[in-house]
């Protein structure tokens, strides 16, 4: 039996067709469910109007004002009939500012007769600026007055304390229509099925949904809001973790090959040609992950650790561990960079242990082999022809290594790096070659507040590497403002010229690459002076930035280039060369920004910084101090002092704690760019849950949560909630819950 038919109802059968299709196309509402759940933005009292003067330019803004004045022009027009036009300024004002209302031609009528001064109304409108004046041009309007029908409900006195829901809207549908709209459906919500359990409902004091899905949209108090969005975040938080636990719970049910390391094995012969200690940090990470593989259903484990705190080390541990209980250990990199990188390391550490039957070779030691999607035919067929006979114990490719064809022996631990660059359903397709499930480790160099990693990474336990391991170097930041100060540009590269003298290299990063197709940035093309507005020339790009260089400032240092457009082949050879030494500047994109370690980089220099997002510029400024030398970073920008730019950029330069970072940068950003498809087959984002402000609740609801779907994983009794959690998950996706 359907629970709820009127929520599920299409809004074109209750709306008609035009108006279901603007809802549809524009905010993604089809049903009636959809536009109960389309929650106001914020409310307008009635009798309090908004501030004029606090106007964006170029924002579509609903505003509550009155009129104060309204004038007929009449001016002579040759496109107008009989040679004169018409156009009609209405001066609307709220106290704290004034606002031009202009209409033209045919749509003045209307208007005139109705916006006399003294009225009250809505007015929906793009801004803009029309002889230093703001305006609205030909703002659609709503007035704000009570009926002078005798059946109007509302006096003119209660309808003034009332307040206004203004709502998520678009140029095609305004907010009091949408208001409209939620007017004609709101009888529904008294159909609307509770998901919380009564016992949690009535233990945390929430109002049922019914009364707060009216309270939301048609509030007669503040305190009605505070009681439905109370409520409205329960819900959010609860539904989504629930998902979560149940995802949870289905993966402790997986049966999973126990890895338990041999003594005196791989592992102990490893951990003895360490030419140094690990952290206690790593220490304890590595017990974790130790107990996990040990247990006979498959180990979910999120590795969260600043650039360079040794999170590689950790995962070749467990790796180790696994060959040593006879199984195999995949590394999935997101480029083939980053693979070939890691192969390379991951043999250097290991030594003859990474020599498996090969002359030399040492007595435990297995075979490490690369697979990567540019190999060519003949290595490719040997590396799957060890993969399958189990020759190979570590494996370290890109998602070259899910293709069909890519056969295991005993698939035992997968580790993912930098997952937010791969699909689940990647992930679990290289899951599906394990006989059973394999164990699987999550690493990521991005530091997640801990609200995100319960909301984005819910299914996975978690461990922190926080410590830097010894013999790492603090790394100095500061901004170079290039527009106000240009001797400030000139001195960063007179301190890269002063590292390369000292024995050093340096990265220079810039955001494009500078060969795309109709680039305005090409060579020849007419460079705009600083004065303009940084934001509208093109971001500085990689082969202009090398070239500029090469024949200036940086002339006589070994300068060369590497992008994610080149042949795998050059970019190696590019890396190679770098590592080595040769390379004095490598003038790179992002594409430098996971993995790449070059312990004699101490210094980087990222142009157009401002164009890069918090985390990523910490992710970059990761790459230089990988040394026993100090690392230096500098961020260049254009951008003037006082822009929220700068302060970001500030921001970075003045804190290395990335966990701090990440939580401004979610402080700044919107919640939506920062979950990412966080969840990827739910239809609905969170919308009144905020991340960092409710962390209290997300954890409450995890745990509660968490003690539900243990007592009772198929939710019987519950039809609520398992509607709800339709409602979020596509029913055949709900295993996809995707990790941002």
């Amino acid at each position: 039996m359907d629970l709820v038919p009127a929520l599920r109802e299409p809004l074109k059968k209750v709306l008609g067709p035009a108006t279901a299709k603007v809802m549809a196309e524009h905010l993604g509402l089809h049903t009636v469910g959809d536009l109960l759940h389309h929650y106001p933005r914020r409310y307008e009292e009635r009798g309090q109007l908004t501030h004029l003067a606090d106007l964006p330019m170029d924002e579509h803004v609903t505003v509550v004002a009155q009129v104060a004045d309204a004038r007929l022009h009449t001016f002579a027009s040759s496109r107008a009939p009989r040679g004169k036009g018409q156009r009609l300024e209405v001066t609307i004002t709220d106290g704290s500012g004034r606002l031009q209302l202009v209409f033209f031609g045919n749509g003045v009528h209307k208007p005139h007769k109705e916006l006399l001064p003294g009225t009250r109304a809505m007015f929906a409108g793009k801004v803009s600026v029309f002889n230093r004046r703001l305006q609205l041009a030909h703002p659609a309007y709503e007035l704000l007055r009570a009926d002078d029908d005798d059946e109007a409900s509302e006096s003119v006195e209660s309808w003034a304390g009332a307040l206004i829901p203004l709502y998520p809207a678009t140029a095609k549908l305004e907010s009091w229509k949408i208001g409209k709209a939620i007017q004609t459906v709101l009888p529904s919500a008294q159909e609307a099925v509770d998901p919380l359990p009564g016992s949690l409902r009535e233990g945390r004091g929430l109002v049922p949904l019914p009364e707060a899905l009216l309270k939301i949209h048609r509030p007669h108090t503040k305190a009605d809001i505070e009681d439905a969005r109370a409520r409205l975040k329960w819900d959010e938080a609860f539904v989504l973790q629930v998902a979560l636990a149940r995802r949870r719970h289905a993966e402790t049910q997986l049966p999973a090959v126990p890895r338990k390391p041999v003594p005196d094995g791989l592992l102990t012969a490893f951990d003895d040609r360490l030419p140094f200690t690990l952290t206690d940090g790593q220490q304890k990470v590595s017990r974790e992950i130790f107990d996990d593989l040990a247990t006979d259903h498959p180990m979910h484990r999120l590795l969260q650790g600043e650039v360079g705190s040794g999170k590689t080390m950790v995962a070749l541990r467990a790796m180790l561990a696994v060959v040593d209980a006879g199984g195999q250990a995949v590394m999935l990199a997101p480029t083939e960079v980053l693979a070939q990188q890691h192969h390379r390391s991951v043999v250097e550490m290991m030594g003859e242990l990474a020599e498996g039957g090969m002359l030399g070779g040492a007595e435990h030691a297995t075979k490490v082999v690369l697979l990567t999607g540019s190999m060519g035919a003949a290595a490719r067929r040997h590396a799957l022809l060890d993969l399958a006979t189990g020759e190979a114990g570590i494996v370290i490719g890109t998602h070259a290594l899910i293709e069909d064809k890519v056969r295991f022996h005993d698939l035992g631990l997968v580790v993912v790096d930098e997952q937010h660059r791969f699909g689940v359903e990647q992930r679990d397709a290289l899951r599906g070659k394990g006989k059973q499930p394999p164990h699987l480790l999550v690493m990521t160099a991005t530091p997640i507040p801990r609200t995100v990693a319960m909301t984005v990474f819910g299914d996975l336990e978690t461990s922190v590497l926080d410590q830097l391991p010894a013999g790492r170097s603090p790394i100095a930041s500061h901004v170079v403002p290039a527009a106000d100060k240009p001797h400030f540009l000139s001195r960063a590269w007179e301190r890269v010229r002063e590292e390369v003298s000292n024995g050093h290299q340096a990265y220079v990063v810039c955001p494009r690459i500078g060969d795309e197709e109709d680039d305005p940035g090409k060579k020849g093309a007419p460079r705009k002076s600083p004065e303009d507005d940084a934001e509208k020339r093109p971001p500085l790009a990689v082969l202009d930035v090398a070239e500029q260089l090469a024949k200036g400032a940086l002339q006589g240092l070994k300068v060369e280039i590497l992008h994610g457009r080149m042949q795998p082949d050059d970019k190696d050879a590019v890396m190679r060369r770098f590592a080595a030494g040769e390379t004095d500047v490598l003038v790179a994109t992002t594409v430098i920004e996971v993995g790449v370690n070059v312990p004699n980089a101490t210094a980087m220099v990222i142009m157009d910084a401002d164009r890069f997002g918090v985390s990523q510029l910490h992710q970059l400024r990761g790459r230089v101090g990988r040394g026993s030398a100090a690392g230096l970073c500098l961020l260049v920008s254009e951008m003037p002092e006082a822009s929220a730019a700068r302060q970001r950029l500030n921001a970075v330069a003045g804190t290395l704690d990335g966990f701090e970072l990440s939580r401004i940068d979610l402080e700044q950003r919107r919640e939506g760019d920062v979950l990412g498809q966080a969840q990827s087959g739910a239809r609905t984002s969170l919308r009144v849950l905020a991340v960092i402000e409710d962390e209290e609740i997300i954890a409450e609801a995890r745990q509660e949560a968490a003690a539900l779907v243990a007592t009772d994983p198929e939710l019987t009794g519950l039809p609520g909630l398992k509607t709800a959690l339709e409602a979020l998950l596509d029913e055949q996706r709900e295993q996809y819950l995707e990790k941002g």
